[in-house]
């Protein structure tokens, strides 16, 4: 009956399993190991299980968000998985790792350094440090110029976020471990709703410094096309999950779009998945550390959704759940979702 307490036997009824090595012999089997232990790594382990029951579950648009240094911090490929694979069919992402993503599709590199190395003397050779990895200023100051050039190349209108990565992508796309161009050649829409805060923002605004001074119409990227965009993948989809690195203005973006569909007149349809590792806690009151239980006080998840938070560094839960997932076969029993544009409309999502 409802409101009755648990019995003792109930509350002990699931045993801890030890882990044990000597079996373990793959990715897959140490995650699967991880769900019947304790602490983190159990939470890590129904992470694995709430990603595969959306990614198996056919009628789930699965969005992916990215926030935090996770290009230079050795992800790219293991993100660019995700999309090549079909685990995944939006993806989100602050314009950092969209703009790490493209410098090295040019050939160039991140460097391993100390983080305790002397960063004036690192200014002096224009090297940016992201905490213990290296990216090179002069490299950055020609992808800024690309970018530049890319947007005067364009026809100066609005442009959603998700129309701009598809000009990037289609550039990056000669290097087939690049994640924006991963995306562009598989169709997958990849949106940055804080582009402006990235060093694409900052070609972009050389780009319109450039025509304001010449005279000329400069392009303009207009997020409230990105939410237009987005809300329509989501009404066209039965039922959606999420999968966030990280959180920032990715996951808010995401988690936003149930509520911004209701305003819209549509019906109510939260999320019926999700899934997040991170290394923010809840109780300083920020997004990137809430819980999934509180989004729900917003309408962004269903009463009855799967939801699962790990807290552990993304270089070590993201190629985990990855490896899992890949090892668990778990991109051949699904299908991709498939797109097609007319503009900013939505005309059909297959």
């Amino acid at each position: 009956m409802a409101g009755e307490k648990p019995t003792k036997a109930e509350l002990t009824s699931v045993p801890i399993e030890h882990l044990d090595l000597t079996k373990t012999q793959s990715v897959a089997d140490l995650v699967d190991g991880y769900k019947r232990i304790s602490f983190q790594a159990r939470t890590l382990g129904t992470c694995a299980s709430v990603l595969e029951n959306a990614m198996t579950d056919p009628q789930c648009t699965l969005f992916f968000g990215g926030a935090g240094a996770l290009t230079p911090g050795g992800l790219r490929k293991v993100m660019r998985d995700l999309v090549e694979y079909g685990l995944v069919d939006v993806v989100v992402t602050t314009g950092a790792i969209a703009y790490h993503d493209f410098y090295e599709a040019h050939g160039h590199r991140h460097w391993a350094t100390d983080p305790e190395t002397d960063d004036m003397m690192l200014r002096e050779h224009f090297l940016d440090r992201v905490y213990d990895t290296l990216a090179d200023e002069d490299l950055f100051r020609e992808c800024d110029d690309e970018i530049a050039a890319l947007a005067d190349s364009l026809e100066p209108r609005p442009y959603s976020s998700r129309e701009f990565l598809e000009h990037m992508g289609k550039i990056a796309s000669k290097d087939p471990n690049s994640l924006v161009g991963t995306c562009y050649r598989k169709g997958i829409p990849y949106f940055v709703p804080a582009l402006n805060d990235s060093s694409i923002g900052i070609a972009l605004a050389k780009h319109h410094h450039l025509r304001f001074k010449a005279k000329k119409t400069p392009i303009a990227i207009d997020s409230i096309k990105d939410n237009y965009e987005i809300a329509q993948v989501k009404a066209l989809s039965p039922r959606t999950g999420v999968f966030y690195v990280g959180g920032g203005t990715p996951k808010n973006y995401i988690s936003q779009v149930e509520p911004m569909l209701e305003v819209m007149g549509y019906e109510e349809n939260p999320h019926m998945y999700a899934a997040q590792i991170t290394t923010d806690m809840p109780q300083w009151g920020g997004l990137s550390g809430c819980t999934f239980e509180e989004s729900q006080s917003w309408g962004k998840f269903h009463r009855d959704a799967k939801m699962s938070i790990s807290h552990v560094d993304a270089t070590i839960g993201l190629p985990l759940l990855v490896g899992y997932l890949l090892q668990k076969g778990v991109h051949k029993k699904r299908k991709q979702r498939r797109y097609k544009w007319d503009g900013e409309k939505l005309v059909s999502l297959t």
